[in-house]
């Protein structure tokens, strides 16, 4: 073909999106004006998508989805486009999440996104535009966030999900003493699910904690293993099984170590009763 622009997927998610759009039409062997034919658009507007000149609605990317037959891989594709205000390397990781067969996770410092009340989310969040970390918009964009994970979470058959949060997860105040009552209450909910453990790794833990960082390893459907782990500027996602394995086996460690389900839910409830 004359004039078609080459496509770097690695440039940006926009880049990502586009690349996976041809591909798809490719196959098919659609020009992009039968494509947008199919989907209800110009053929300009295919093209500045699969450019990543224009980036996906998440109405283009349903509509995508539906005219190629793939299910929601497309909108899923779409969040890592829209979601600016995210470390690099999560927003690929938020897809393989939402399709996780089992989720273990281990936390420090503040209550991890699939267990936040929006109430909790709202506050960390204006505390990061306070500092000038993020803008309101991108505050918005977090926050939506939390709640569209939690949401794809809430599936059939539900996900195995484990939780190790680090003592300080929970002994950090956020907001006034309702947004934490209401966040304590959440958590005594999560541990009653019956896919679910919930675990504080106490400070008393000292040296035998095996992370010092958050981590989170995922199992995918066909037993697959990753992991997921973030520096202070950028997240990296880990698909090589040599390196994961022993990330999992830590992780065996770190709940052996931790407090068993019922204490971690003593200590919460003595936590929202004000008792230390």
């Amino acid at each position: 073909m004359l004039n078609r622009k080459e496509l770097d997927p690695e440039k940006s998610p926009n880049a990502k999106f586009g690349h996976v759009l041809r591909a798809l039409r490719d196959e098919r062997g659609w020009t992009q004006d039968e494509l947008a034919e199919r989907m209800g658009c110009s053929g300009t507007h295919i093209s500045a998508v699969e450019t990543g000149r224009r980036p996906p609605t998440p109405r283009f990317a349903a509509s995508a989805d539906r005219v190629f037959g793939t299910g929601d891989r497309l909108q899923r594709q779409s969040r890592a486009v829209r979601h600016t205000a995210l470390l690099e390397g999560f927003p690929e990781y938020v897809t393989h999440e939402a399709r996780a067969a089992e989720v273990r996770l281990y936390e420090v410092g503040v209550i991890p996104g699939l267990l936040q009340t929006p109430e909790y989310a709202e506050t960390l969040e204006a505390d990061a535009v306070r500092r000038d970390a993020i803008t309101p918009e991108q505050a918005s964009e977090r926050v939506e966030l939390v709640t569209e994970r939690q949401a794809t979470l809430a599936r059939s058959p539900a996900p195995l999900i484990f939780a190790v949060l680090d003592e300080s997860c929970v002994l950090r105040p956020m907001g006034d003493p309702s947004i934490m009552d209401a966040q304590f209450a959440r958590l005594l909910e999560f541990a009653e699910l019956p896919n679910t453990v919930l675990q504080i790794a106490p400070f008393r833990m000292g040296a035998r904690r095996p992370f010092s960082l958050p981590i989170t390893v995922l199992t995918m459907p066909d037993r697959g293993l990753m992991s997921y782990a973030e520096s202070a500027h950028r997240g990296h996602l880990e698909r090589e099984s040599n390196f994961v394995l022993p990330i999992l086996a830590a992780y065996h460690q770190l709940q052996a170590e931790a407090l068993s389900q019922a204490a971690s839910v003593a200590m919460i409830e003595q936590l929202r009763k004000g008792t230390p």
